[in-house]
């Protein structure tokens, strides 16, 4: 490879985001992985020089400009979105309609921040990515603030790759079902380890970030030709988002 491309990760500094830049790294890109935790950022750089540290607040459309103009000399073709979460586990009526605005604006307008930010730049060769959720393609109960922002991000994806058609830009939305990780659910519960852990309780294999990362890895290196429209990821265990074998 003559130049290396380089690959932005949002939501980089933990979990999903985390494993996507190791793998980008590993296979050949410039990886600016980009989120708050800077700490935690300048870490991950430590492990491969592919890697580069950026804070970057997606809700912060000051902050966003700030990393298109520091991206300048970069030859971006891939952006991967994996900044999101879910901050509560309320049903519709006893929400609060702040997490409900929260989550939009994290999940959702930050995308489209990005992706204003980005595509632009990306008029020979592009690859977006969003990472959706399952949620975004079926309700459940209790969920409604994230089963709503990741409908509008799956949304996201198809209508941007009408309106990308005749370009080189590829547009793929990756939904995961159940990723166990070290944050998600201790931050949708507010901090409570016990009540995280019982999402996968009793689930021998759910899905790790690693695995999602392979997903997006495998989904970005494909002939430019090729593209992945949507990718419904699940543990073996869960046959739908109601469904899940549990063996307690």
């Amino acid at each position: 490879m003559a130049a290396r491309n380089s690959a932005i990760v949002t939501g980089a500094s933990s979990g999903i985001g985390a494993a996507t830049v190791r793998a980008l790294a590993d296979s050949g890109f410039d990886v600016i992985a980009c989120a708050r935790r800077v700490d935690r950022l300048e870490s991950l750089a430590k492990e491969n020089s592919a890697i580069t540290a950026h804070h970057l607040d997606i809700t912060d459309q000051a902050s966003v400009d700030q990393l298109v103009l520091d991206c300048a000399e970069r030859d971006v073709r891939v952006l991967i979105n994996c900044a999101g979460g879910a901050f509560d586990a309320s049903s519709v009526i006893d929400s609060d309609p702040e997490i409900w605005r929260k989550t939009y604006d994290l999940n959702v307008v930050g995308t489209v921040r990005m992706v204003k930010a980005f595509a632009p730049l990306m008029q020979d060769q592009g690859h977006i990515v969003i990472i959706s959720s399952t949620a975004g393609h079926a309700a459940y109960e209790n969920g409604g603030s994230y089963v709503a922002a990741k409908h509008a991000e799956t949304a996201l994806a198809r209508t941007l790759r009408l309106e990308l058609n005749g370009l080189p830009i590829r547009v793929t939305e990756i939904a995961p079902g159940m990723v166990k990780t070290e944050e998600f659910a201790k931050v949708r519960f507010s901090g409570d380890v016990a009540r995280a852990a019982k999402v996968y309780e009793g689930v021998e294999s759910p899905l790790t970030a690693e695995d999602v990362a392979e997903a997006i890895r495998w989904s970005v290196m494909l002939p430019e030709h090729f593209n992945i429209d949507s990718m419904v990821i699940r543990p073996v265990a869960q046959a739908a988002q109601h469904k899940v074998h549990r063996t307690t």
